[in-house]
């Protein structure tokens, strides 16, 4: 027991290596885990007394339990023995196709990520990027809302700026969990968007086994009150109009409320923008009919950088307003007892009604409108059509202001000249031939709020029209 052993000094570099690691591993990082768990839950104490709807547990969990959680669940293991069967598999490889989908989905949610980081940078890129601005809602109606009730805010999907935009302006109310497509599963921005709770999808699986994972969770996520963000259209709009919803995700979460008795309400959001970033993306995605266009993170990184260097150097422009409205509330309670399918095809309907009421009106948007329908005019012409067409608007939510409509169109007029959307000579805009697509994109954002809905004509009638508009100039 006293002798001497002799051993290679990598050798003995090996055990003190392993013997610092059990160490660690048995008796340190518990304990430190353990103190920066305990830091961890005062410090959601405390940010749960400012939000109006506190962090639930559910989110806190750690992911790992909430895998286990989602594997087991009695709809998955069925899904799993029938996936099995289907595919003549055994059902252990079944099992850990399930287990594959269960870490795609589940979240790691990180406070500090949210409302440290996240919250911030969404609030520094909002402003610097746009003119934020916060339209209609009823303080009231959203205060009223039940705080034992899950609250699930639906958007229409304009930009992926979306996600960053209500982030910020919902920061006071709680922590989103959004469903997010395929285009964010890029490194590293899939980790940091998982941090901040947001889940994946992927929209167009018709693998039953992925679509009851899916729905499993859905259904524990709203059981637990998560305060959830969703987009019902399912993808970014190609044309700039609201797309036909989809009401998947709605009908797990009808399901998940059914089954608990649990009231879900749903709060309508409507977005626009005087310039979508991803606009010619989308533009040439709805020409070609192809909608699988990915997050390319250079070409991101390429972006952000040169508009740093823009701003560095002073010659930084904002890209127009940004505004976000909030629609009437709706309870899945006020619904007809009918079938869950039938109830969800009926709540996403309802849901982009309400959504389309509040969509709001900026200045790019409202001047394509009146270009498409009257071609070129002066810019006399174009403040008269301005204020008669919001006049026959009462209801819309107008971001320009009352009194200084012309201020308004001269703000469009410059941001759609420097995009060389239109082309301006003698105090007469042109709309550009080669700009059409693009003009209609903006101006179909809005059509559904004109009493004569919009009937974009021809790119002939626009030309013919603006030839005329530049004789009659001509000739005066």
């Amino acid at each position: 027991m006293t002798q001497t052993v002799e051993l290679p000094l990598w050798a003995f570099v090996l055990i003190l290596l392993f013997a610092a690691v059990t160490f660690a591993s048995h008796f340190l990082f518990p304990s430190v885990r353990w103190f920066f768990r305990r830091r961890l839950e005062r410090a959601v104490a405390r940010l749960n007394q400012r939000l109006e709807r506190p962090i639930e547990p559910f989110k806190l969990a750690r992911r790992y339990d909430m895998i286990q959680r989602l594997i087991y669940d009695p709809q998955v293991a069925q899904a799993v023995s029938d996936h099995a069967a289907a595919k003549g598999i055994p059902e252990n490889v079944a099992f850990e196709e399930a287990r594959r989908y269960a870490r795609e989905i589940v979240p790691s949610f990180s406070a500090f990520t949210y409302f440290s980081f996240a919250i911030r940078a969404a609030r520094l890129l909002s402003n610097a990027i746009y003119r934020v601005r916060l339209g209609s809602y009823d303080e009231g109606l959203l205060k009223a809302i039940d705080r034992d009730a899950t609250v699930v805010f639906v958007m229409n999907h304009r930009s992926n700026m979306d996600y960053v935009l209500v982030t910020y302006l919902v920061a006071k109310r709680s922590a989103l969990s959004y469903a997010v497509g395929e285009w964010a599963r890029v490194w590293p921005l899939s980790r940091l968007i998982r941090a901040m709770g947001a889940y994946f999808i992927r929209r167009k699986s018709q693998n039953a086994l992925y679509r009851a994972v899916l729905a499993a969770y859905v259904r524990l996520a709203t059981r637990a009150g998560v305060t959830q963000a969703m987009f019902p259209e399912g993808g970014l709009s190609l044309t700039g109009a609201m797309a036909p919803p989809k009401h998947g995700l709605l009908k797990y979460i009808v399901d998940g409320s059914a089954e608990v008795g649990k009231d879900v309400v749903f709060v309508p959001v409507a977005l626009n923008y005087d310039r979508v970033l991803e606009d010619k993306i989308l533009i040439r995605a709805a020409q070609t009919g192809d909608r699988r266009f990915r997050a390319r993170i250079g070409a991101v990184m390429l972006r952000l950088l040169r508009q740093f260097w823009l701003w560095v150097t002073g010659r930084y422009q904002h890209a127009g307003q940004a505004a976000v409205s909030f629609g009437r509330p709706l309870s899945v309670s006020e619904l007809p007892q009918t079938s869950r399918e039938d109830r969800a095809r009926m709540l996403s309907t309802e849901l982009m009604r309400r959504i389309g009421e509040v969509v709001p009106v900026l200045p790019v948007p409202m001047v394509s409108y009146l270009l498409l329908q009257r071609g070129a005019m002066s810019e006399a012409a174009l403040l008269q059509a301005l204020r008669d067409t919001v006049a026959r608007m009462p209801l819309a939510s107008i971001h320009l202001p009352e009194h200084a409509h012309d201020a308004a169109i001269q703000s469009a007029i410059l941001q759609m000249r420097r995009r060389k959307l239109i082309r301006t000579s003698g105090g007469v805009v042109t709309p550009d031939r080669s700009q059409i697509d693009m003009l209609r994109y903006y101006a179909n954002s809005i059509a559904h709020l004109v009493p004569a809905a919009l009937e974009p004509p021809s790119e002939t009638e626009v030309i013919s029209a603006t030839a005329k508009e530049n004789s009659a100039s001509a000739g005066s």
